[in-house]
């Protein structure tokens, strides 16, 4: 059995200590993920550590810093598998310094209410992880 990469993913929240929105990032490449949204992040690199991955690709990605919360643990011993090559871990993770920009791969970012978070065409494998967030005590409303 191959071991699957992992990759690293923020549910960027407005305020980890009293969360209202959600950030979604909107995908433009590659052409057959185009339009759907997702929560910015990407693989692990070498010996990185996964939450130093996700500094780095958030900087990349959005042009901020953040700061990391909880992570929302997986069904999938702990994380969250996307495909049988992939599987993912996600953390709460609120904006520290700067405002996101789309810089790489996305072409949209929108702040999303509660009751806006199933108006997007989320990715498959980034749906599971909206119902979570909406299942936890972390509510954001």
């Amino acid at each position: 059995m191959i071991t699957p990469v992992l990759v690293v993913a923020a549910a960027i929240v407005d305020d980890l200590d009293d969360p209202r929105e959600l950030l979604a990032a909107r995908r433009a490449v590659p052409a057959r993920l185009a339009g759907r949204w997702e929560f910015p992040g990407g693989k692990v690199d070498g010996d990185e550590s996964p939450e130093d991955a996700l500094h780095r690709e958030i900087r990349e990605e959005l042009g901020v810093r953040i700061g990391l919360g909880d992570e929302v643990v997986g069904p999938d011993d702990g994380g969250w598998r996307l495909s049988e090559d992939y599987v993912m871990r996600i953390w709460l993770a609120e904006v520290v310094e700067g405002t996101p920009e789309p810089l790489v791969e996305h072409d949209e970012l929108r702040w999303l209410a509660p009751h806006q978070w199933h108006d997007v065409p989320w990715l498959d494998a980034d749906v599971r992880i909206v119902d979570r967030l909406a299942s936890l005590s972390v509510r954001l409303s």
